[in-house]
C-alpha cells in the first residue's frame, strides 16, 4: 500500500510539474512568439512611405501600414531583395 500512495504522489508532482511548465509557456513565451509572427507576416506584406538600405544590404522602412491600413511601425528587411513596395 505504501507503494501505491508513493506512485499516485509522484504521478500528481509530475501532473502538476507540467502543468506549470504549459502554463508558464502559454502566458509568458507564447505571446512573444505570437507577436513576431505577425509582426513579420505584416512586414512582408507592408506598404510603407520611406526606406533606407544600409551598407550590409538591410533595408528598413519607416511608416509601414498593413494590407488592412493598420500603422505597424518600422520593418526591416535583411535581403535587399525583398522590398516593400514604396
Amino acid at each position: 500500500m505504501k507503494e501505491a500512495t508513493g506512485e499516485l504522489n509522484m504521478t500528481v508532482v509530475t501532473v502538476v510539474a507540467i502543468a506549470a511548465v504549459g502554463a508558464f509557456f502559454y502566458l509568458a513565451i507564447w505571446p512573444r512568439i505570437k507577436s513576431s509572427i505577425t509582426k513579420s507576416t505584416d512586414c512582408a506584406q507592408a506598404v510603407c512611405q520611406s526606406c533606407t538600405t544600409d551598407a550590409a544590404g538591410n533595408r528598413t522602412c519607416n511608416q509601414c501600414k498593413n494590407s488592412d491600413g493598420d500603422d505597424i511601425g518600422t520593418c526591416v528587411y535583411k535581403d535587399s531583395n525583398k522590398s516593400a513596395q514604396d
